[in-house]
């Protein structure tokens, strides 16, 4: 399966392409990169990185514990949203 980052970025955002697939956005002191299937999100310590369903349904909600986690989303084909703080992206996974 892939993750493919479709992007709406707001003025204060910086998307930042790391390597080819990989995409890293930047808000603040909240890091999000996207690999696959796995978020990886720095300075988000304390807080609750959220998966939601376009229908608004939350699919999955993780409390990031550590100042750099490794999250595995584990969720069928279809599209996303993936919120910790202020940071809101969108995401495909085919």
């Amino acid at each position: 399966m892939s993750l493919a980052m479709l992007l709406a970025v707001p003025s204060l955002v910086a998307a930042i392409p790391v390597a080819p697939g990989i995409e890293e956005f930047v808000e603040e002191d909240i890091t999000i990169t996207v690999s696959g299937q796995t978020v990886t999100v720095t300075g988000g310590q304390g807080q609750t990185l959220e998966v939601v369903s376009l229908t608004g349904r939350c699919i999955m909600s993780v409390k990031v514990e550590s100042p750099a986690q490794k999250i595995e989303l584990n969720v069928p084909k279809g599209c996303y949203i993936l919120k910790i703080g202020k940071v809101v992206r969108k995401v495909s996974v085919r």
